[in-house]
């Protein structure tokens, strides 16, 4: 049975650019078949509206979901310019594609294997929100996901991990709902921002000095409780997430937050009886902790979201979802070695522009890397980023021991 490629990208462009419906369609059988392209009238009426929207968008960009203004490092929520960068990208994809820019690209420099985005799969984007989706990027079987679970799991489920990834998607959430004040919010938001508060002040005043740097003998014993409150739980904070999940259910442009309290949620759940208080002993506390790292190791799954959050913070201190633009693909250079690719379309060839760009890839490449190491994958992977924008130098650029390759995007 034959199935339905890459030709809607096409389509959808020429529908906003108001070019005729072109017959482009791009089907894949059980063989690969050859990719047909658009005719070259196609990407000369394309070009100038992509050319606008460059212009347009200039120093705007989406950075993991989120469209952010780079010059002032702010987000921006503007329906209207979103809708604009999407078909931007659509239209970059499509340039992408294009065989004189496979042929300009790819064939002239030595180090980038020439299948690289050569199929419609490998310019489609991708978001990592699970480990699931990693694995599955990079053919890790059942049995090397198994592996995976059992290394990361201890190492991700620490305490001050596990505490750090919290107060860190709470701090995130805190600052969207911020950005949305300056627009008419609903009651949700407004009883959103004081669970939020609540919440990161609670765990704030649970802070046990056990987490600080300083030698046990140096810490002061914990005072009596004169009122005789009873002790506080994570399943205190598990019912402010429930709380807060149920307010902004219905907040389409906090929906990603919604989803990273409700995989933290799972942690959560699994620990609600373990102590939270601020005033244990050192001992106690230490107990505590490791109660946390152990219920959580043997209860979190491979595919678990709330996993997968603690990984991204363990690895960057970030808990956001990564959003691939330009997907790619592991391609074999033989003698055992492979090449992991992933790309991005900038609206500017701005340096700042370009090395935010390069950055973002570069958590992808990293957390892709983790997962072939510690799966113990065969062969040696290089990574490379590809970062693509009007006007661009062509040029190679080294980070962290990776290469990144800016190529500038023309009609011919």
């Amino acid at each position: 049975m034959l199935k339905l490629g890459f030709c809607s990208k096409f389509l959808l462009a020429s529908k906003h650019i108001g070019l005729r419906r072109l017959n482009v369609c791009f089907y894949h059988h059980s063989q690969e078949l050859e990719e047909e392209f658009p005719p070259s009238e196609w990407y000369e009426k394309a070009y100038p509206k992509f050319l606008k929207l460059t212009h347009i968008l200039k120093n705007v960009d989406m950075n993991n979901g989120r469209l952010m203004n780079m010059d002032e490092n702010s987000i921006v929520i503007d329906d209207h310019i979103d809708r604009e960068m999407n078909e931007f990208k659509s239209l970059g994809r499509a340039f992408i594609a294009a065989p004189s820019m496979q042929k300009q690209h790819f064939s002239a420099t030595h180090s980038i294997p020439n299948t690289c985005f050569s199929k419609p799969n490998e310019r489609e984007s991708l978001i990592l929100n699970s480990l699931t989706k990693v694995s599955d990027f990079l053919d890790v079987s059942a049995q090397q996901r198994k592996s995976v679970r059992l290394k990361i799991c201890p190492q991700v489920t620490q305490h001050h991990i596990w505490r750090g990834a919290l107060v860190e998607q709470l701090n995130n959430l805190k600052s969207e709902m911020g950005v949305l004040c300056s627009h008419p919010i609903t009651i949700g938001v407004q009883l959103g921002e004081q669970i939020v508060s609540n919440c990161i002040q609670f765990l704030t005043k649970t802070m046990n000095s056990s987490a600080t740097d300083s030698p046990s003998w140096m810490r002061l014993a914990p005072t009596k409780k004169a009122d005789h409150r009873p002790s506080r739980r994570w399943g205190d904070v598990l019912e402010m997430f429930g709380d807060l999940a149920k307010c902004l259910k219905h907040e389409k442009r906090l929906e990603d937050h919604v989803l990273k309290l409700e995989g933290m949620r799972e942690g959560l759940y699994q620990i609600k009886d373990v102590l939270i208080d601020g005033d244990l002993g050192y001992r106690e506390a230490r107990h505590q902790e490791f109660l946390v790292q152990k219920k959580l190791t043997a209860n979190l799954g491979h595919s678990s979201r709330c996993l997968f959050t603690l990984l991204l913070y363990y690895l960057n201190g970030s808990v956001r979802d990564i959003e691939v633009e330009v997907r790619g693909g592991v391609y074999g250079r033989g003698s055992g070695s492979f090449c992991l690719c992933v790309g991005k379309v900038l609206t500017s060839e701005n340096e700042r522009m370009v090395w935010s760009g390069i950055k973002q890839l570069d958590r992808a490449l990293g957390l892709f890397k983790f997962v072939w190491e510690i799966a113990g994958m065969k062969g040696a992977l290089e990574l490379q980023g590809h970062v693509w924008c009007v006007g661009a130098k062509e040029r190679l650029v080294r980070y962290k021991g990776n290469v990144f390759l800016v190529h500038g995007i023309r009609l011919r």
